[in-house]
C-alpha cells in the first residue's frame, strides 16, 4: 500500500501527469474562490452588527479565519468533483505507464461520470459542513474531519477506478470485500487535506493511488479488446 502511494505521488508530478495536475489544481482553485465569495457574502447577508470600528475590525478578523478553515473543510467536496471530472484521463495515463501489457480500463459514460461527480460532491460537502459546525469543540473537530474524509476519499476513488473495469455494483461489493484495506488506503491520503496548496494536488495523486490499489488487491475480470476476443491481463484466452 505505502509503495502505490510513493508511486503515485512520483507520477503525480512527473511529465507523465503534470498537465492534468496544473488543469485539476486551476479548476480546483476556480471553485474554492467561487465558494469563498459565497461564504462571504453568506456572512455579510445574515450578520448585521452595529457601527462600531473595533466591532468590524474584530468580525473582519474572524471572518479570515473562518474563512480559511472553510476552505479547507470544503476542499474534500471540490476535490471529489474536480476527480470525477478528470479521473479518467489520469487512470488511462498511469494504466498506460505501469501496466503496459494489462488491457486498458474503460472510460465511463459521460453523464454516468457526471451522476457520480455529482453526487459524491454533494455527500462530501454535506459531511463536511456537519463536521465544519463542530468547530468549537476542540480536538473533536479535527478527529471527525480526518475519519470522515478518509472514508469518503478511500469509498470514492476505489470505487471509481475499480469501475472502469467493473460494473457499479461490483466495484461497490469488491471495495466492501476490501473495505479495511481500502480505508487505511484513504488514512493515507487525508493528510494531504490539512497542507495548504499541496491539497490541490489531491485529484490526481488520489486517483493515481486508487489505481495503483486497486490493481494490488484484485486480479482483473475477464475484457473483451475491440475484436470481441476475450482477455486477461493483456493475454488472449
Amino acid at each position: 500500500m505505502l509503495a502505490s502511494a510513493l508511486e503515485a505521488f512520483r507520477q503525480t508530478f512527473s511529465p507523465l501527469l503534470r498537465g492534468m495536475l496544473l488543469k485539476s489544481m486551476a479548476l480546483a482553485a476556480l471553485l474554492l474562490v467561487v465558494l469563498a465569495i459565497a461564504l462571504e457574502a453568506a456572512l455579510t447577508y445574515f450578520v448585521h452588527v452595529p457601527s462600531y470600528p473595533w466591532v468590524e475590525t474584530t468580525l473582519a478578523i474572524i471572518a479570515g479565519f473562518g474563512l480559511v478553515f472553510g476552505i479547507i473543510y470544503l476542499m474534500p467536496a471540490v476535490s471529489s468533483l474536480v476527480a470525477g471530472l478528470f479521473l479518467d484521463d489520469v487512470a488511462e495515463r498511469v494504466e498506460k505507464a505501469s501496466y503496459p501489457m494489462d488491457p486498458p480500463g474503460r472510460p465511463q459514460p459521460v453523464l454516468r461520470s457526471l451522476f457520480y461527480a455529482l453526487r459524491f460532491f454533494g455527500v462530501v460537502l454535506a459531511v463536511n459542513l456537519a463536521a465544519l459546525l463542530l468547530l468549537l469543540v476542540p480536538g473533536v473537530n479535527i478527529i471527525i474531519f480526518y475519519v470522515a474524509n478518509a472514508y469518503l476519499i478511500s469509498r470514492e476513488y476505489f470505487e471509481l477506478a475499480a469501475m472502469r473495469y467493473r460494473t457499479p455494483e461490483e466495484a461497490r461489493r469488491l471495495r466492501q470485500a476490501h473495505g479495511v484495506q481500502v480505508f487505511v488506503a484513504g488514512l493515507l491520503i487525508a493528510p494531504i487535506l490539512f497542507v495548504p496548496i499541496l491539497n490541490l494536488i489531491l485529484p490526481v495523486f488520489g486517483t493515481a493511488f486508487m489505481v495503483h490499489f486497486h490493481r494490488r488487491i484484485a486480479p482483473l475480470p475477464l475484457l473483451r479488446d475491440r475484436d470481441g476476443a476475450l482477455v486477461i491481463e493483456g493475454r488472449a484466452l
